[in-house]
C-alpha cells in the first residue's frame, strides 16, 4: 500500500496520474463521439423511415391509379354494352375483372337514374343508390372516395355503402362515367376496393416485419382513413415534440419531412407523411400516407451504438492505463533505487551513495547527491575538530570564569563588609562617642555640681535611646531591600512620610497600582534620586508644600516632583554643589529622562520619564 500512496511515492503518484487522464480522456471521447455516432445513426433512421413512407405512398398510389384504370377501361367497353339486351354479359366483364383485381369486393353498374343495372354480385342489382357519393361524384368524372368499415347488415346480400367485407380495413369506392358515342354520360360503373394489409403494413424496405410501425392513410384534413380501429375517421391528434438534439443532423440541421410527436397517452413517436396521388389522369384527394414510430424505436440502435463506443473507448483508456502505469514504473524504477540508496546513507546503513549509469536526469542527480555527502563528510570532520577546540577553550574559559567568581564574591564580601564598617561608624560609633562623652561630663558634673546630674542623666538617656534607633536601621537596611521586596511605590510613601515627620511640610503622595509595583533594579536609582530631591526641598527650597505623583501610562513611568519654595536659576554656577549633577548621572544610569523647570520665587519642578517593558509592572 506504501507503494500506491502518491504522497510517499513519486512513481505512485505518475501512474495515478496517468489513470486519472486515461479515465478522462476516455470517458470524454466516449461521450462525444456517442454523441455525434447516436445522431448519425437516428438521422439515418430518420431518413430510413421517411423513404420507407415514399416508398409505401408511390406504391399503393401506383396500385390505386392501375385499379383506377381498369374500372375506366371498363366503362369504355361498356359505352357499347348498354342497351338492354346486351346487359347479361356485363356479369361476364365483371367476373374477369374480379379475378384480375382480388380487392375488388364487387363491381356495379348504375343508370343515369341511379339504379344498378348490373353487378358482380346478383345481390346488388336493382339497388337505388342515387345517395351514395360514389354514384354523384361518378356522374361528374373520375373519382376515388374512402367509406368507414362497419359490421355487417345481414347475413344477405353485401352493403352496397360499405362493401363485401365491411369488418375489414376498408380503402375505399372507385368510381367512372359511362358515356355514349355522343360523349353524353348514360351510367356509372364503381367497385369497393379494400386493403387489408394496410394498417400494419409489414411488406417493408428491409426483410424486418415489425408490428411497431404503424400505417395510415389520412385525408385532406387530417382524419385517419385507414388505420387501427379505434383512431378511424378521428383526427390525427399528434402534436409536434420538442426532442433533444438527436433529431437533428449531424450538422445540427432540422429533418424535413418527419417530425417528432407526443399523442395524448403521452406517447411520444416519430412521424413521416407522404402525399398519395393516384395516377395523373384520377382525382388527386389530398390523401396522405403515414408511418409512426416509438421514439425508443427511433433511439434503439443508436444507444446501443453509443453504449458499444463507450465500452470500447473505456477498454482501450484501461489498456492506455495499464500500459502507462508500467511505463512510468519503468521510467521511474532509477529514481526509486536512487532513493533508496539516499535512505540507506542517510540511516548510517551504508557508506556510498549508489550511482547508476547513463547521462539522464537520475544520473546527473545521483553524482550531484555524492559530491554534496563528501562535503557534509569533510566539513563534519572539521566541525568535529573545531568542536572538541572548542570545548577545550571553553573548559579553560569556565575555569578561570570559576576563579573570576569566587574572587568576586569575595570582593562582594569585602565590599559589604567595608559597608556594613561605614554605617556602624556613622551610627553606631557617633552615637557611643557622644554617649561617651556625656558620661565623662556626668562624671566631672557629679564632682562639681551633683544637682545637675538627673537632667544630663535624661539627656544621655536620649542619647543612648537614638543610638540605639540608627543602630536597628542600619541593619534592617542591610537585612532588606525596601524596593526589591515591596515595590517603588510603597518605599516612596514611606520615604515621603519620614521626610513629613522631620520638616513638618506639608504635602501629598499618589501612586496608582501599577506604577507601584515597579521594583527592579532601576526602581532603586528612582528611590535614591527622590531622597535627593526631598533633601534639597529640607536644606535649600524654604517650601511649605511637597507633592510627589508616580504614574505610568503605558509603557511609559513617570515621577514627579513639585514644591512652593523660592526656586532658583538652573543656568547660575553652584560651586562645590553637586547634587544635581547626581540626578542627572543616575537618569543616564538607567536611561531615563530628566526635567527640571523652577525659577526664582516660582518653586521647582522634577519630572524623571523611564520607558519601561509591560513584564516590569508584574506584582
Amino acid at each position: 500500500m506504501r507503494s500506491l500512496d502518491p504522497r510517499r511515492s513519486l512513481a505512485a503518484g505518475a501512474m495515478w496520474l496517468i489513470i486519472g487522464l486515461a479515465a478522462a480522456f476516455s470517458i470524454a471521447a466516449a461521450v462525444w463521439v456517442g454523441r455525434i455516432a447516436r445522431a448519425n445513426v437516428s438521422e439515418q433512421h430518420i431518413r430510413r423511415l421517411s423513404l420507407e413512407t415514399d416508398q409505401l405512398a408511390s406504391d399503393l398510389g401506383q396500385a390505386l391509379a392501375g385499379r383506377l384504370d381498369a374500372i375506366r377501361a371498363a366503362g369504355r367497353i361498356l359505352q357499347t354494352a348498354m342497351p338492354p339486351e346486351r346487359r347479361g354479359g356485363l356479369r361476364e366483364v365483371f367476373g374477369e375483372l374480379t379475378l384480375a383485381y382480388p380487392q375488388f369486393d364487387w363491381i356495379a353498374l348504375a343508370d343515369p337514374a341511379g339504379v344498378v343495372l348490373s353487378a358482380s354480385d346478383p345481390r346488388l342489382t336493382g339497388t337505388d343508390v342515387r345517395s351514395r357519393d360514389w354514384y354523384t361524384a361518378g356522374m361528374k368524372g373520375p373519382w376515388l372516395g374512402v367509406i368507414e368499415s362497419a359490421p355487417a347488415t345481414g347475413a344477405g346480400a353485401p352493403d352496397i355503402r360499405r362493401g363485401a367485407h365491411a369488418d375489414s380495413a376498408t380503402l375505399g369506392d372507385m368510381a367512372a362515367p359511362v358515356r355514349d358515342e355522343a360523349g353524353r354520360i348514360v351510367g356509372v360503373i364503381a367497385a369497393h376496393l379494400t386493403w387489408r394489409r394496410a394498417p400494419y403494413h409489414p411488406e417493408r424496405l428491409t426483410d424486418e416485419s415489425d408490428p411497431a410501425t404503424q400505417a395510415y392513410v389520412l385525408d385532406g384534413n387530417g382524419t385517419v382513413l385507414i388505420g387501427p380501429d379505434d383512431l378511424r375517421n378521428k383526427p390525427w391528434s399528434g402534436i409536434r415534440d420538442k426532442v433533444d438534439s438527436h433529431a437533428r443532423g449531424s450538422r445540427g440541421e432540422a429533418v424535413s419531412a418527419p417530425q417528432f410527436q407526443q399523442l395524448p397517452d403521452r406517447r411520444r413517436v416519430l412521424v413521416s407523411r407522404a402525399l398519395l396521388t393516384a395516377g395523373t389522369e384520377g382525382a388527386e384527394a389530398g390523401w396522405q400516407v403515414q408511418l409512426s414510430e416509438p421514439i425508443d424505436r427511433v433511439f434503439q440502435r443508436a444507444r446501443a451504438v453509443t453504449y458499444q463506443i463507450l465500452w470500447v473507448s473505456m477498454c482501450l483508456g484501461v489498456a492506455a492505463a495499464i500500459l502507462g502505469v508500467l511505463g512510468a514504473r519503468k521510467l521511474t524504477g532509477r529514481l526509486q533505487r536512487l532513493a533508496a540508496s539516499v535512505a540507506s546513507v542517510g540511516q548510517n546503513e551504508s557508506e556510498q551513495l549508489e550511482i547508476p549509469p547513463g547521462a539522464d536526469e537520475v544520473a546527473q542527480l545521483a553524482r550531484a547527491f555524492a559530491r554534496i555527502l563528501t562535503d557534509l563528510r569533510a566539513e563534519r570532520l572539521e566541525l568535529q575538530t573545531l568542536s572538541n577546540e572548542l570545548e577545550r577553550r571553553v573548559r579553560v574559559r569556565t575555569r578561570e570564569v570559576e576563579r573570576l567568581a569566587e574572587e568576586s564574591r569575595y570582593a562582594a564580601i569585602v565590599r559589604e563588609r567595608l559597608k556594613i564598617a561605614r554605617d556602624l561608624h556613622d551610627t553606631l560609633a557617633h552615637s557611643m562617642m557622644a554617649l561617651l562623652s556625656e558620661v565623662r561630663f556626668l562624671r566631672r558634673l557629679h564632682a562639681h555640681e551633683p544637682g545637675a546630674v538627673a537632667e544630663e542623666l535624661v539627656r544621655a538617656e536620649e542619647l543612648a535611646r537614638t543610638g540605639l534607633q540608627e543602630a536597628r536601621s542600619a541593619i534592617s537596611q542591610m537585612r532588606v531591600n525596601a524596593v526589591r521586596d515591596t515595590g517603588l511605590g510603597a518605599a516612596l510613601s514611606r520615604e515621603f512620610d519620614r521626610f513629613v515627620d522631620r520638616t513638618g511640610v506639608a504635602g501629598d503622595f499618589s501612586a496608582d497600582a501599577e506604577s507601584a509595583r515597579f521594583g527592579d533594579e532601576r526602581a532603586e536609582t528612582l528611590l535614591r534620586m527622590a531622597q535627593e530631591a526631598l533633601r534639597n526641598v529640607e536644606r535649600h527650597s524654604m517650601a511649605t508644600r511637597v507633592s510627589v505623583r508616580l504614574e505610568s501610562s503605558g509603557a511609559q513611568l513617570e515621577l514627579k516632583i513639585e514644591d512652593n519654595g523660592i526656586g532658583f536659576d538652573p543656568q547660575a554656577p553652584c560651586p562645590d554643589h553637586y547634587g544635581l549633577v547626581g540626578l542627572r548621572e543616575q537618569a543616564e544610569l538607567i536611561g531615563a529622562e530628566l526635567c527640571i523647570d523652577t525659577a526664582p520665587q516660582l518653586g521647582t519642578k522634577i519630572r524623571v520619564t523611564l520607558r519601561v517593558a509591560p513584564a516590569a509592572f508584574a506584582a
